[in-house]
């Protein structure tokens, strides 16, 4: 079949056009009205992720963003409980790497006063210090299985490996010793000096009349003031920081290997985003991959393997994660950097392209199905500044890839040779005679990744 033919036979998929207005103080309001469930999702969007987190305070957002359920405006998180659920509502907060995201599901019914206590989270958390407490040794602990676990070890590994000391190459949650020495001024001045109106956007979807929403939002986030004028840029980043190395972190109790390999990738919305992303659900992306079927299915060698780009906006990488036992780490490396060779080498057959271009294509209206999922959508769009088009054409931009663009794409962006970094998690040991063959090999604790 080809790329036009599955084209042809899609049906439409099309969103309601979505309204911005922006209040006197800067933030600007996207709107779209959507039935017939009497529900709407708010998504407020701040660029003040854990990209921006101050050495030694790493971690800082997420730890904040998720204490503002916690008390805000006088109200303590049990009465905060009270309103929210009250109603049918749920509210709560996170950051990622570039965003602190505070969303909120409501009945259409209880969207005005809903909204009151939505702007008391974003606008006056008050940090109560028992809560603070509280949530720091959930995240000590948190953090303290994590570093026990060979697949979060491996992540890890694979995130400092890659991105170094760029402000992606951290994890969101922190390290232990950072969260062990936030403050309460900490969380104060992150609010204060962050957080504001200017870089934020709030998003509204669902049974909605966009004038008198306006007139609610106007009274819940009209007085927020303050936070940087404008969002603060990214750092331009050089590359992996450690091609051709093998990091192994040890745990000599292990019987098997969690197995990583890290590259450079593309930002979000490159012109090649389709190409890359079709060409990778061959190659890794699937559960009838490439790598599924070399790794699993004919070898045995593990019950999974996949590979995936992640894209930032200001950079991107890209990476392959699998497990196996010990003594088959390094045939399981072989054949992971074998199928990026022949993929790079010649790109996906015209087989394999149809497959995954209706796999994706049948996939995608069901990303969109909730109100929250258009609101997160939107809200990638406009911070990553896609076209407009973005949603509405995606499953024909991904119909439309030829082979010879996956091809292309396959050879300008996947990693030649040694332009990568592996780590690996198991007993150090063991592997190291299996491991030196792929290149410089050093050997670190877990603790180092604290």
């Amino acid at each position: 079949m080809s790329a036009r033919a599955t084209v042809l036979k899609l049906r439409p998929f099309k969103l309601p056009e979505r309204e911005k207005r922006t209040l006197a103080n800067g933030l600007d309001v996207y709107l779209l009205r959507r039935g017939p469930l009497p529900l709407v999702a708010a998504r407020l969007i701040v660029r003040a992720g854990s990209a921006f987190d101050q050495p030694g305070r790493f971690g800082l957002a997420d730890f904040g963003a998720r204490l503002f359920r916690r008390g805000a405006g006088g109200l303590s998180a049990d009465q905060l409980s009270d309103e929210v659920e009250l109603v049918g509502a749920s509210m709560g907060g996170f950051a990622n790497e570039e965003n602190v995201v505070v969303s909120m599901s409501t009945p259409t019914k209880h969207l005005g006063p809903m909204l009151d206590v939505f702007s008391k989270l974003v606008m006056a958390p008050d940090f109560p210090e028992t809560e603070v407490e509280l949530a720091r040794r959930r995240t000590l602990a948190m953090l303290t299985n994590e570093l026990d676990d060979p697949s979060s070890l491996a992540d890890r590994a694979l995130i400092r490996a890659v991105w170094g000391e760029h402000p992606y190459g951290h994890e969101a949650s922190g390290g232990k010793a950072d969260v062990e020495r936030f403050t309460l001024e900490d969380l104060r001045a992150f609010h204060r000096e962050r957080l504001g109106p200017r870089i934020a956007q709030l998003y509204l979807v669902g049974d909605l009349d966009p004038d008198q929403v306006m007139r609610w939002v106007e009274r819940s986030f009209g007085a927020w003031s303050g936070g940087p004028p404008a969002p603060p840029p990214v750092p331009q980043w050089r590359g992996i920081v450690r091609p051709g190395e093998i990091v192994v972190v040890d745990k000599p109790e292990q019987t098997q290997a969690q197995v990583r390999i890290g590259a450079t990738g593309v930002a979000r919305g490159h012109s090649d985003h389709f190409p890359l992303m079709v060409m990778n659900t061959v190659l890794g992306g699937g559960f009838t991959s490439r790598l599924v079927t070399e790794i699993r299915v004919k070898r045995g060698l593990s019950y999974g393997a996949g590979s995936s780009f992640d894209m930032l906006s200001g950079a991107g990488s890209f990476s392959i994660s699998s497990f196996t036992r010990t003594e088959t780490v390094d045939t399981l490396l072989d054949i992971a950097l074998g199928e990026v060779s022949k993929m790079r080498a010649r790109g996906p057959n015209p087989r394999e392209l149809a497959t995954v271009q209706r796999y994706i294509s049948g996939l995608y209206p069901a990303r969109l199905e909730t109100n929250e999922a258009i609101a997160g959508a939107i809200a990638d769009v406009v911070h990553y500044g896609l076209d407009d088009e973005w949603l509405s054409l995606y499953r024909e931009r991904v119909s439309a890839v030829t082979a010879r663009e996956a091809a292309r794409a396959a050879k300008a962006h996947l990693f030649d040779g040694p332009a990568r970094v592996i780590t690996v998690v198991g007993n150090a040991q063991a592997m190291g005679p299996k491991l030196e063959r792929f290149g410089k090999v050093s050997v670190i604790k877990p603790s180092e990744l604290e």
